[in-house]
């Protein structure tokens, strides 16, 4: 079974730019008002110098932030939350909601939306220093993801409208393509976009240190895709390989592909039945609401942001059955902000760039943030 990562899936500058062309992004972005138009901004890892002068915008030109329970009126009955009324919203719960996000917040009399993964979410014992002085978004001081203590903290401050981005965040391989192998330089791939290495039980993902191990073409969990199960056997060998040949020394070998390509073309996969599928795709809705709630002694998460965006048909009746009251995900050709009467398991987010374009004092221009 093989197949191609979809349009719909997809990012980057081509996407861009047709969505630019067909209309999607909304008026004020180009010197026009707000007028029906809720717009809702997204960021991940922020330092101060970043968020810092876009809540100042906000502030000093009299904006209003909503939680998700206020975008859901609008949507579903058409409560309009009044003039000037924005949403922020931080996805995957870095550290820096902690540390440099939460501290702005409160100084600016803000409030966000964080959409957090519980299964990254780390225990402590206790929450770290933070003040919007530290700026940073390397993780010399703990781990990358704000811990239990510190979402606690977040959520019972009412600064933070904690929601769920589903249980995982996982990414998964899709199909039998061999696209690689883990190298030393897997070490920079970006965290969420690591493999799913687990079965069944407690998610765990492909690490650096698997050196070795076969790569093949990923999509998100929440598409329509059925997961591509390696055979387990051939990761074994490959990586014993590596472990023989004084492993990251390995790959200075001329013939290291070679050899890897060899073990990995004798071997084979299995796909997982529609049935799991379908499952797997429920346990990452339901748990990640069941978790956030428990982990939070709360009954207020009930709302999902899915992990880039990526919504296929069996994820959009999951994410009704799983009752979840809203869902943001990503669609070719939709505009970008909330209206009423949006599809409300399909809403439209706009990066946290253009948070400067919104009128008032200091505005500036689409095309001074792209």
């Amino acid at each position: 079974m093989r197949s191609g990562v979809p349009f719909a899936e997809r990012g980057g500058a081509l996407r861009g730019l047709l969505d630019l062309a067909t209309g999607c992004y909304p008026a004020f972005l180009f010197g026009g008002s707000l007028r029906g138009v809720l717009p809702v901004f997204h960021f991940h890892e922020v330092t101060r110098t970043g968020l810092e002068p876009r809540l100042q915008h906000l502030a000093e030109n009299g904006y209003r932030t909503v939680t998700c329970d206020e975008i859901a009126r609008l949507v579903v009955n058409g409560v309009d939350p009044g003039p000037r009324a924005v949403a922020l919203t931080f996805d995957d719960a870095w550290t820096s909601v902690w540390t440099v996000a939460g501290p702005l917040l409160r100084e600016y009399k803000l409030t966000a939306i964080l959409f957090a993964i519980p299964a990254r979410v780390p225990e402590a014992e206790t929450v770290r220093p933070s003040g919007s002085a530290i700026g940073v978004t390397e993780h010399e001081s703990g781990p990358p993801f704000a811990t239990w203590p510190e979402l606690r903290a977040l959520h019972a401050s009412g600064i933070v409208d904690v929601q769920s981005h589903t249980r995982s965040h996982a990414m998964m391989f899709s199909d039998d393509t061999l696209t690689g192998f883990v190298t030393p330089g897997y070490a920079r791939e970006p965290l969420l976009s690591r493999p799913l290495a687990s079965v069944n039980g407690a998610p765990h993902f492909v690490q650096p240190d698997a050196l070795g191990t076969p790569l093949y073409r990923r999509r998100s969990r929440m598409s329509d895709a059925r997961r591509f199960i390696a055979d387990e056997r051939v990761g074994d060998r490959c990586r014993d390989l590596v472990r023989r040949h004084d492993g990251a020394a390995f790959f200075g070998r001329t013939s290291w592909r070679q050899e890897l390509r060899e073990i990995a073309a004798a071997g084979a996969g299995t796909f997982e039945t529609e049935t799991a599928q379908a499952a797997a795709i429920r346990a990452e809705l339901a748990l990640g609401r069941a978790l956030l709630n428990e982990g939070l002694g709360t009954t207020s998460v009930r709302h999902v942001a899915l992990p880039w965006g990526v919504a296929g048909e069996l994820t959009r009746r999951a994410v009704a059955e799983t009752g979840h009251e809203t869902a943001f995900a990503e669609r070719p050709f939709r505009r970008r902000g909330v209206h009423a009467g949006d599809d409300r398991y399909q809403l439209m987010r706009l990066n946290g760039k253009f948070l400067s374009c919104l009128p008032g004092r200091g505005r500036q221009w689409f095309f001074t943030t792209v």
